[in-house]
């Protein structure tokens, strides 16, 4: 719950309670600034379990500027190290290369339990869609540095970095990062751009998970968390909605009442209410463990087969029954008759062809 000292610190300001407040102007910025800079003290004393319930991670003045970030030129925000076949974007997200066509993307901003400012917003959007354009991609695992998956926004850094300018830069759509066909806005495609990936993504989740945190994880496929995990849609608390693509992904899961009462509540769920409720794949003790093995299991089938299915399920599980039906045999039939189907289909009987993997 959000400290005693900083909602009373907030109370005093009556103009937070008025509807007609425009939070993108001038005058509302500067408002939100001195409110940061007032309560900050107070922040920093918030006790390490308050900060994790809040869902709001304390930062310091030196989030990057979100404008200046989005036109630094490539060579000054991506790293390699070639020691373990690694880059490291906006010192952010690590895209990790490991066996058999596995990436593994690091959320790496531990000392801020990998909340959300807008340079973390662009390193996840730029880590998807580099991986959406490689062709020996098998299977992605997506997890977090240091004692938690993510806790959401970062809100007192996008306060800082200029309210005005982090809104531009998280809802003006299309994103940069959307391609051609691009649907969301920057927060939007954090967590949308994952399901365009034509292999599965894992999310493996520990500690906590809220707000953002748990919308970029329900973007993923499959998801594999601990026992003892914390995790809840955390906007209401701030008087806000999910909107980094909630709604598509919540109906798939979840029944609506369900998605109404953890929306409107934004309780605290452990992984094993987590599983129950289908939030989540499955609770384990080692998520990472578990996701590295079905990544493993999958990336022995048929890369069409598996991007098919993805397809499949995507553009259907919400559809009509005539859409279902016609989808079904659409991709069916672009399946029938290719190297890699007959590849599959001659290792049933014990000869181990190779899959083909250039994008269909």
């Amino acid at each position: 719950m959000v400290s005693k000292a900083l909602f009373a610190s907030l109370t005093p300001f009556r103009w937070i309670r008025q509807p007609n407040i425009n939070l993108k102007s001038p005058l509302s910025a500067e408002i939100c600034l001195q409110i940061c800079h007032y309560h900050s003290s107070s922040l920093q004393q918030q006790s390490a379990s308050e900060k994790s319930e809040s869902g709001v991670t304390d930062s310091k003045d030196t989030s990057i500027d979100p404008v200046a970030s989005s036109n630094k030129n490539e060579k000054d925000v991506v790293t390699t190290d070639p020691s373990n076949n690694s880059i490291f974007i906006q010192d952010r997200v690590k895209i990790i290369r490991l066996e058999r066509g596995i990436a593994h993307v690091q959320l790496s901003r531990p000392d801020k339990l990998n909340s959300l400012d807008i340079p973390m917003f662009e390193a996840i959007a730029d880590a998807a869609a580099r991986l959406r354009e490689e062709n020996k991609l098998r299977a992605v695992i997506i997890s977090g540095e240091g004692r938690a998956f993510c806790t959401g926004l970062d809100a007192k850094s996008v306060v800082i970095s200029g309210p005005s300018k982090a809104l531009n830069a998280l809802l003006e759509r299309p994103s940069a990062y959307g391609g051609n066909d691009g649907l969301g806005n920057l927060a939007q495609d954090v967590c949308y751009l994952w399901r365009q990936i034509p292999v599965p993504v894992i999310a493996a989740i520990h500690g906590m998970c809220f707000g953002g945190g748990l919308q970029i994880a329900l973007g993923a496929d499959m998801r594999y968390c601990t026992p003892d995990c914390k995790l809840s849609i955390m906007e209401s608390r701030w008087g806000l909605i999910p909107d980094m693509g909630a709604s598509v992904t919540l109906r798939e899961l979840v029944r609506i009442d369900v998605a109404k009462e953890l929306t409107m509540t934004g309780r605290i769920i452990s992984g094993v209410e987590a599983e129950k409720i289908g939030l989540v794949t499955r609770c384990v003790e080692d998520p990472m463990e578990e996701a590295l093995k079905v990544a493993e299991e999958i990336a022995e089938r048929s890369p069409d087969s598996v991007a098919s299915t993805k397809e499949l399920f995507q553009s259907t599980w919400v559809a009509d029954e005539d859409a279902c039906l016609r989808t079904e045999t659409d991709l069916q039939m672009k399946l029938i008759g290719t190297w890699n189907q007959i590849a599959a289909s001659g290792r049933q009987f014990g000869a181990k062809l190779p899959y083909y993997h250039g994008r269909k």
